[in-house]
């Protein structure tokens, strides 16, 4: 493998003590390296990974160092300049699927996870090489080395009865594999974030005693906020700031400071992260500019800083943030430039934008919404959204987590840590950017309807993130979010003292995925008794303007115990008699007495504002009904979600891997960075992975059409071969029932080619292929997103699918329920099930089609599009009938 190629599988890996460790390709130039860190080694620990004491010299070593990352591939691990681990896999000159392992790391940072991070990393380059599976030999007294290829998630087999314990295991990530890598960055996430969130000392590297700068309006804010810690003002230039002694320097503070608040210019940064890692402070956040956002000198910047945070495994919050606050009553951190200290609560919040930082804290503090934690992530170079929703999963004071996004790191990952999350604390996100996401020129019908910004919705929809499209709405969410319990369907009733509220509520509702149902007999009958005859008993329930604050509380409570209800929506216009605040106090009491099992938000349409017994109670208000139906809308699809079962990615265990790989190096030769994939090819591709397609042939000429329908039998559709819309140039006969009709198919299209100018189309030649009339038509479509990389789709098929647009879209890879809900989700389901007295359709073959196609976008990862349309879902059986593949070789296995 080129060396040039060898850089994307660097990365920075977390340990378990929160701290970094740089893993990448090793390179010849690390000889002297490795020579140090053989003399490092202990005898024993030289013994335990060639079972005997040996020496090494330069030359010797020159074989571990030299490699051609093909045959033999191995991975360094470095911190503070140094190599402290290796890696490396030998394939079998036999076997060339099947490759040896062996993991070295020095004694005096063993047991910090580097193993499990050096093993974890040699999966993806044995994936793009084509190895499967792994063998290798350990000592069995070994056992810490036993104990990283257990807790790996690898699934290893150990067999061997003497003092060497032999061990195979598959190269390919399992589903335990990444769930135990995700909970040891889990457990790395909380360790490195608790130096930023909850430090016990602070150094303000730039304090200024002008407290209008950032550096003196940070130190003043941690200084107004009453931080419980110790806080430094770090100022060469100054003997105090704002009346506390400053130190020049971080090594001139009493002790080591947790975390460094940086506020110093930009070409500064990088001295003042050295040493504060060399000092061994744990955590930095940069609130300083002048980096990859500024262009010009900024990205050799922040380049050089990231070397810096490699190098000593410190954790970095920045560079170009706001800074980070935590407004619990044990930490009280304000650790940003808002002077805006919100009120202590349970909702946490990220942004990578520091302007909207401050518009967001002081909307906060507007609402009175609580917060447990901010953090403004700015350029995400080190820490990253997803750092942060692991800490937030463990952190006991946040139930609520809030993310405004403008960007995705990783986003497979992103969407396995969300949906973990979600299933304990709701996920709410603004993602900007859902006009511009996305847009690329497509020249499939997948690429074409699954461009824009429907990638993002499909991963937040799987992922169990509410999304909302403004901040306003977000906050609205958050504050039901915040006050109410979840809802557990989404049945609501509707209770006004006015009719045209009640309407408005009522449609409202039903335009957001809310039911507005029948109230059961026992409600009506208890709602007769004290409403007056006039009043609309049925829901909504409209008492009329002369209901009573009294009125209000009794149908509350009549309401929350109808078994037909999940939500309650209460909406109050003032009348001449009756006064908000009584209104207000008689729902508080009615919400204490229907308990914590469903939620009520109001609709208070006064001039005079909410009644500040509706924030005592806790009772979220909303200033027209349509707000209110849109958040509780979201809210319970949330909760539907939540409830639901997660699903599995299901293993296709009858694929034939090498064939599909045969394939792919076929099409894609040395030189070529892509290709389609001919008529024959896909069709080989896809009988690799059990996906059926209609009996074919490839001609070049009529006589060889004829020759073909005779051989096939039966009608058969003439198309031309290449990889193009068919239809829209005329290249397509279909009903084909003798050889002269297809013989003069093939020279009527031909002819119709040529006069389009498309001779270099009929070049490729022609597809004799039977006539599959019977089912209906689907679409089943791949399209490489650049950001969140394969998206799989499903729609109503055929000519038309383009106009229809009845799609549904999901983010490789694809479980069993999601097959079921994009299925499910269809306007055209009716169709598959037997829509006004037609036949019932094979949907179970649909859906494993949809769950085989996912599992050959898995192993053949240089799909850029793939396209079959139609595919004929039958009374038995599925049939694919135009597939086309396109081949890209940049496309590698999105890191995990």
């Amino acid at each position: 493998m080129p060396l040039s190629d060898l850089d994307s599988y660097a990365h920075d890996a977390v340990l378990k003590d929160g701290r970094t460790v740089h893993v990448r390709p090793i390179r010849p130039d690390d000889l002297d390296r490795m020579l140090e860190l053989w003399g490092r080694l202990s005898p024993e620990t030289i013994r335990m990974r060639f079972f005997a004491p040996r020496g090494m010299t330069a030359d010797q070593m020159r074989y571990f160092t030299e490699l051609d990352h093909g045959r033999r591939f191995a991975f360094v691990a470095e911190t503070a300049g140094r190599i402290v681990g290796v890696s490396r896999f030998d394939r079998d000159d036999d076997d060339p699927a099947t490759a040896e392992f062996a993991v070295l790391v020095e004694d005096a940072e063993q047991g910090r996870g580097i193993g499990t991070v050096l093993l974890r990393a040699l999966l993806e380059p044995a994936a793009d090489l084509g190895v499967t599976g792994f063998v290798g030999e350990v000592l069995r007294e070994n056992r810490s080395m036993l104990s990283v290829l257990r807790d790996a998630g690898l699934e290893p087999a150990f067999s061997g009865g003497g003092s060497i314990v032999h061990t195979t295991f598959k190269a390919v990530p399992t589903e335990a594999f990444l769930a135990r890598g995700d909970e040891q960055d889990r457990r790395a996430a909380v360790a490195a974030l608790s130096a930023v969130f909850a430090p016990a000392s602070i150094a303000v590297v730039g304090a200024s005693r002008d407290p209008s700068t950032i550096g003196g309006l940070v130190f003043d804010n941690l200084l107004r906020g009453r931080f419980n810690g110790v806080v430094y003002p770090v100022n060469p230039a100054a003997a105090a700031v704002q009346s506390v002694a400053a130190y020049k320097s971080l090594g001139d503070c009493p002790t080591v400071p947790d975390m460094a608040l940086v506020c110093v210019p930009a070409p500064f940064v990088t001295g003042v992260v050295d040493e504060a890692a060399r000092l061994g402070t744990k955590a930095a956040v940069i609130v300083s500019a002048g980096f990859n956002e500024a262009g010009g000198e900024g990205p050799a910047r922040e380049r050089a800083l990231m070397e810096v945070v490699r190098s000593h495994g410190i954790r970095v919050v920045g560079p170009n943030c706001m800074g980070v606050l935590n407004a619990n009553e044990s930490v009280r951190m304000n650790g940003t430039f808002s002077q805006v200290f919100p009120p202590p609560g349970r909702v946490a919040f990220s942004s990578q934008s520091g302007a909207l930082g401050l518009a967001i804290l002081a909307a906060a503090q507007r609402l009175g919404l609580g917060l447990s934690s901010f953090a403004s992530v700015g350029n995400k170079a080190d820490i990253s959204g997803n750092d942060l929703l692991q800490y937030w999963e463990s952190d006991a004071d946040t139930d609520v987590i809030l993310l405004y996004l403008e960007s995705f790191g990783n986003p497979r990952k992103f969407g396995r840590i969300a949906r973990r999350v979600g299933r304990t604390k709701p996920v709410v996100a603004v993602k900007s950017g859902r006009t511009q996401a996305g847009e690329r020129a497509a020249s499939s019908h997948t690429g074409a309807l699954a461009a824009g910004d429907v990638a993002v919705d499909a991963l937040f929809h799987q992922a169990g993130v509410i999304r909302t499209d403004t901040l306003e709405d977000m906050f609205n969410v958050a504050t039901v979010l915040a006050n109410q319990p979840l809802p557990k369907g989404n049945r609501v009733a509707i209770l006004t003292n006015g009719g045209g509220p009640g309407i408005l509520a009522a449609d409202a509702c039903e335009s957001n995925g809310l039911a507005v149902p029948e109230l059961a007999p026992e409600t009506l009958e208890r709602l007769a008794r004290f409403l007056p005859a006039e009043a609309g008993i049925r829901n909504p329930v409209d008492m009329i303007a002369s209901a009573t604050a009294a009125d209000y509380g009794e149908a509350m409570r009549v309401l929350g115990a109808d078994p037909n209800v999940d939500a309650l929506l209460v909406i109050f216009i003032p009348p001449v008699v009756t006064q908000p605040e009584d209104v207000a106090r008689a729902m508080a009491g009615a919400r204490a007495d229907i308990g914590d099992d469903m939620p009520v938000l109001s609709v208070f349409m006064s001039e005079r504002g909410d009644p500040a017994e509706l924030a005592a109670a806790r009772i979220p208000s909303f200033r027209f009904p349509e707000g209110a139906a849109q958040t509780l809308g979201l809210i319970a699809r949330y909760s539907t979600w939540r409830q639901a079962p997660l699903g599995n990615v299901v293993a296709i265990d009858d694929a034939d891997v090498a064939t599909a790989r045969g394939v792919v190096s076929e099409a894609l030769p040395p030189g070529a960075d892509s290709a389609w994939l001919t008529a024959a090819q896909a069709d080989r591709l896809l009988a690799a992975f059990g996906i059926t397609t209609a009996s074919s042939r490839v001609v070049a000429t009529g006589e060889e059409a004829a020759r073909a329908q005779a051989d096939i039998g039966g009608p058969v559709a003439v198309k031309a071969a290449a990889p193009v819309h068919k239809t829209e140039l005329g290249g397509v006969r279909l009903d084909l029932a003798t050889p002269e009709q297809a013989a003069e198919a093939v020279d009527g299209i031909r002819r119709g080619l040529a006069a389009a100018g498309q001779d270099d189309v009929a070049g490729q030649g022609f597809l004799v292929q039977e006539m599959v009339g019977d089912g209906v038509e689907m679409v089943v479509g791949v399209s490489h997103d650049r950001t969140f990389g394969p998206i799989l789709l499903v729609g109503m098929g055929g000519t038309l699918v383009e106009l229809l647009k009845d799609v549904s879209v999901r983010i490789h890879p694809l479980t069993d329920t999601d097959v079921d809900e994009m299925l499910t989700g269809l306007r055209g389901y009716p169709l598959l099930t037997g829509y006004r007295g037609s036949d019932p359709v094979d949907v179970d073959a649909l859906k494993a089609l949809l769950l085989r196609v996912s599992a050959m976008v898995e192993e053949v990862p240089e799909i850029d599009e793939l396209d079959l349309n139609p595919v004929f879902v039958r009374r038995r059986g599925v049939a694919a009938v135009d597939a086309r593949i396109a081949l890209a070789r940049d496309h590698r296995r999105p890191r995990r």
